[in-house]
Formats: structure tokens, sequence, C-alpha cells
């Protein structure tokens, strides 16, 4: 992995890299893979900056789903994850979607200050995680948060454009499979109870981000396993769904929202038996779903990007 700026402390290129390309000896299908959210190593000054605990931290992590989708590799794909975490720094979002809450310098006239997410304190460099919670005792300074962006988000979405066009010119096309899990259940502002979520979500932003046999397939194959499948509801896929599907150009991109009930225990964050279940039943989904032939996916393919 080649980076172009010194890594954030912490990080080193060799020893502690911020993410990691898993690769089968040779690639035998037009499909990548990719964890952004699953990142478990915590920068030591981050957590001395935080006014968190580490556990309260790691709950907006996407816990495992790198390992949820390991089987990925054997069947022949590409598997790019985070080590970082979600919410140091968030590869789903567009690089400047910088909050103005969280800053106390003025920011630089190209970056979306206005953007539902940063609004909801959920930007490049979050300010809150999940359940409102802010972050930061002491915040970083803009010149720290551009560090972030300029030298782990753009080499990691320079790794991720390049899987996706590598394979893109050896196949014909691609398709991008983004991971993820959500908690089990949906707080209900200004209500006791929690309106709980499906087993999973399938996002394609409406339509719009592959070809809808992708989609069918993957809902299919969860839905013969026996788990609860919606499409979009209410995750239609982030930056990375609509930024890298253009199907009209060969690029496909699919985000997949596992239920964390699953697989965790979502107080202390500790892997349960439905664990290694879950794992094969994803294989089992994952071999149907690369398997669909290229017939099913007709686009202007892409030669060259």
């Amino acid at each position: 992995m080649t980076f172009t700026e010194d890594l954030p402390a912490g990080f080193h290129a060799e020893t502690n890299p911020p993410f990691l390309v898993e690769r089968p000896a040779q690639q035998r299908v037009p499909f990548v893979f990719n964890s952004p959210h699953s990142g478990d190593y915590y920068p030591p000054n981050f957590l001395a900056a935080s006014r968190l605990s580490a556990l309260d931290l790691r709950r907006s992590e996407d816990l495992a789903v790198d390992r949820l989708f390991s089987g990925v590799v054997a069947l022949g794909a590409p598997l790019l994850r985070a080590r970082f975490p979600r919410a140091w720094l968030d590869v789903n979002r567009e690089p400047y979607e910088l909050d103005p809450k969280l800053f106390r310098e003025r920011l630089p006239g190209h970056a979306n200050v206005h953007s539902l997410r940063v609004g909801g304190g959920l930007g490049t460099i979050p300010r809150l995680i999940s359940e409102n919670l802010p972050i930061y005792e002491n915040p970083p300074t803009l010149d720290q948060g551009l560090e972030r962006v300029n030298a782990v988000y753009r080499p990691y979405h320079d790794a991720l454009r390049r899987m996706m066009a590598q394979t893109a010119v050896e196949f014909g096309f691609a398709v991008l499979v983004d991971c993820h899990s959500m908690p089990s259940a949906q707080p209900v502002q200004n209500h006791a109870n929690r309106a709980s979520r499906p087993d999973i979500i399938v996002g394609d932003r409406y339509g719009t981000a592959c070809n809808g046999e992708i989609s069918r397939q993957i809902m299919q194959g969860f839905s013969d396993l026996g788990y609860s499948v919606v499409r979009n509801k209410p995750y239609a896929g982030g930056f990375i769904t609509e930024h890298y599907g253009r199907p009209a150009k060969g690029l496909h991109a699919v985000q997949i929202e596992i239920n964390r009930a699953l697989y965790m225990n979502e107080r202390d964050l500790e892997l349960t038996d439905g664990f290694p279940a879950l794992c094969g039943d994803i294989d089992k989904v994952m071999a149907q779903l690369i398997a669909i032939p290229d017939a099913e996916l007709p686009a202007q393919r892409l030669a060259a990007e």
C-alpha cells in the first residue's frame, strides 16, 4: 500500500496501516467487496481527545463486518477493509463534508457544510456518534481534520477506484458490494419504544446504482435462508454506493446492511453464537451472487477509465 503523505499519529504504512486489501491468489470474478466501517484500531490521541469511553466509541463501529464477509476472498473476490474507526474518519461521505460546529477555524470554501449528514453531526470527521453523543472533549483542529482526509481518506478511495477500474478492464464490468451493519432497533423520537429493523437491508439508491438483478439476487438469497429483507428503507446506500454506482458505464454498486442482533450482543459488543452461522449464510448468498451470468448484467461495458 502506498501512502503519499505522512500518516496521522498512531498509524504506520508498514506495521499499522489504516486499511488493508485482502486479495485472492487470482481474482476470478468481477466483484469487489468493501468494509469501510469495521475498523477497530483507535489511535491513542483520539481516545485521549474524546469525552466518551472506548466502549461507547465502538458502538458506531460495524463490528466484525470485515470478518462476516471474509469468505468472499476464497470465492475469488478482493476485500478492502478499513482499520481506522468511522468515529475518527468516515469514508462513506464526500471528502469535505466538514462540520462547522466541530472546527473552530473558518472552513474552506469547497467544504460541504450544508448536507443532511453534516447537519446530523455525521460528516467526514464526525462530531457525534449514534444516540447523538458528542465525541470530543478536545476537538481536532482544521489542519488535523484535513490531515485525515489527505493522508487516509484519499488513499482509501484511490485504492477502491483502482480495484473497480482493474476489475472492469479485466472482466468488462465491475460490481462493488459495500458491507455494513446496523443497530437492531431504530430509536423513536419522544417515545420509549424502539422500532425493530429487518435482518437485511439492500440499498441500491432506488435502482440507480446497480442493475436490478443484483439487488434481486441478494434479497432472494437471504430470503430463501429465512431472513427478513427489505430494499432501500431506511438505508438506500451512502456516498460510496452513489459515487461508484454507474451502471451505464458497467460499474455497479450495492450496499448490504446486516442487523447486529443476528451476530453480536449490542450491549457489550461481544460476538454471539449466531456469528458462525451468519458467516456461512453470507458465504452462500455471495456465492450465488457472483454466479450471476454476465448476460444478466447488460451495460455499456467499461474498457478503460
